[in-house]
């Protein structure tokens, strides 16, 4: 077998090298393509070997490295590795053990991360969190997905700017889907990280991308993820002592200041100590320990209310509809031939940006073509799945098949298929966003209570994008309708 392909985001040159080395030294199958994706600001010819396809991602983050990845990957399996672990001798012969004869509900496949120790002395407080990897649910440092899945997820949420909850973020949406993620027999390497002194103190800025997971997922995420507690509760109450300590000592009210700095030394003592004591207890270390533990509390806040302040008030749907011609795909009166589907501008990152924040999407369509006898029913399912695979799945087709003399209820301006896309979604109708160019489709959007969004084309009437302005919303493209969507400003 060699249907798959490994993906490695990086950004330093000795650690990829290292990793292709290993990979070329291991027995068994070969994948059918190695895809290194330099994620460097300024990338340049990383002396890689041959054979290798070299993409450069301009320095957005692994999230978006791996996306650029997977993308230019045709096989059924991406096997993401980072470019800080080292594989083993068979892990190609593991790896495909792995996936053979998986069933179709099992969207992803991870390895056992192994993180090596000092045998001479305790670990540090980084050597430590990094042996944390070791029980962590989800990882991409090694995990193979199916491209299908990546494909009706969205990929990873770009949005994560950091190695940090981006994977938590996919696999949790892969999992709600209804896919499971097995844990396979091939075991990876990931060496402890050393960082420099202040690594965790940079670290907190993780806090941020917790607010984005709680944006996404509700406040139980961590339960699901299977995270522990997290200490920013503490942090918060100890940055609250420091601050109130200093407002207090302003006021002159050396009682009430005396005791918050008790409580700021109380709590920033616990913490040090609770880092300091399962550690090697060296002078350098316990110097470290002391500093961070003091400016971690406040750090984290501050992060943390940096993150909750970039998504506040973001009102998201729990789905967005689509009229499907000149909308996703340009129009072609009474398309019959799938061969000629093409998509607009823009539709397919826009479904993905939607994929990747877990909003379900669907698709709403007037198709009188099969009522006047120019189109067959063979004929459209053919035109709609080839749509579906340039596009990527949606969760629900509602199709009208009616004319405009039939008086049915589903055709458009009619609220049928909008009510019946909410339904087979399982989602609040009052919840969705429909998302055409016309104003029959918006005109369906409010009849049935969901909110409307026109993106105008040359074949858009004037007086349809005046009148859409009284009930609904008015994009330039469909990459702004999805913006809208989830809440951004016009």
């Amino acid at each position: 077998m060699s249907d798959y392909t490994v993906v490695i985001p990086t950004t330093r040159r000795e650690n990829v090298l290292l990793l292709l080395k290993a990979l070329r030294e291991a027995t068994g199958p070969a994948p059918a393509e190695i895809i290194v994706v330099d994620d460097r600001p300024e990338p340049d010819d990383l002396g890689l070997p041959q054979g290798i396809k070299l993409l450069k991602s301009g320095g957005r983050g692994p999230a978006a490295a791996r996306n650029v990845g997977w993308q230019h990957a045709s096989t059924e399996w991406i096997a993401f590795l980072d470019d800080d672990v080292l594989t083993g001798p068979e892990w190609p012969v593991l790896l495909v053990k792995d996936l053979l004869g998986l069933p179709s509900d099992v969207g992803a496949s991870k390895a056992r991360i192994v993180v090596p120790l000092p045998a001479d002395r305790r670990p540090t407080d980084e050597e430590r969190g990094t042996a944390g990897l070791e029980q962590a649910q989800w990882i991409t440092a090694d995990m193979a997905y199916r491209r299908d899945v990546l494909v009706a997820a969205g990929g990873f949420d770009e949005r994560f700017p950091r190695a940090f909850r981006e994977d938590s973020d996919l696999a949790l949406r892969v999992s709600e889907a209804g896919y499971r993620i097995v844990t396979g027999r091939r075991t990876t390497t990931h060496p402890a990280k050393n960082s420099g002194p202040l690594a965790s103190l940079r670290a907190q800025r993780g806090n941020a991308d917790n607010a984005l997971m709680r944006h996404k997922h509700g406040r139980t995420w961590r339960e699901r993820t299977k995270e522990g507690k997290g200490r920013l509760g503490l942090h918060a109450l100890t940055t609250a002592a420091m601050l109130g300590a200093i407002v207090l000592s302003a006021a002159k009210k050396k009682t009430a200041a005396a005791v918050a700095v008790a409580v700021w030394a109380a709590l920033t003592t616990d913490f040090a100590a609770r880092r300091i004591h399962p550690g090697p207890r060296t002078r350098d270390e316990v110097g470290r320990m002391l500093v961070t533990s003091a400016l971690i509390p406040p750090a984290a806040c501050a992060h943390r209310i940096r993150g909750e302040f970039r998504f506040r008030g973001r009102a998201r749907p729990q789905a967005v509809l689509f009229d499907r011609d000149d909308t996703v795909i340009v129009n072609i009166p009474y398309l019959a031939d799938p061969a000629l589907v093409e998509p607009m501008p823009g539709a397919v990152e826009a479904l993905r940006r939607l994929r990747s924040e877990g909003i379900r999407v669907g698709m709403v369509s007037n198709q009188s073509g099969v009522a006047r006898g120019l189109v067959s029913r063979e004929q459209l399912r053919a035109v709609n799945a080839r749509a579906e695979e340039l596009l990527g799945p949606f969760g629900t087709w509602q199709i009208c098949v009616h004319g405009d003399e039939d008086g049915c209820a589903c055709r458009k301006p009619a609220p049928g298929l909008v009510r019946q896309a909410a339904l087979a979604l399982g989602v609040d109708v009052r919840r969705c966003v429909v998302v055409g160019d016309i104003l029959a489709d918006v005109t369906a959007a409010t009849s049935a209570g969901a909110r409307g969004i026109l993106v105008p084309t040359k074949h858009t009437l004037p007086a349809e994008v005046e009148s859409a302005r009284l009930d609904a919303t008015v994009a330039r493209d469909v990459t702004e309708a999805v913006e809208l969507a989830l809440g951004g400003t016009r």
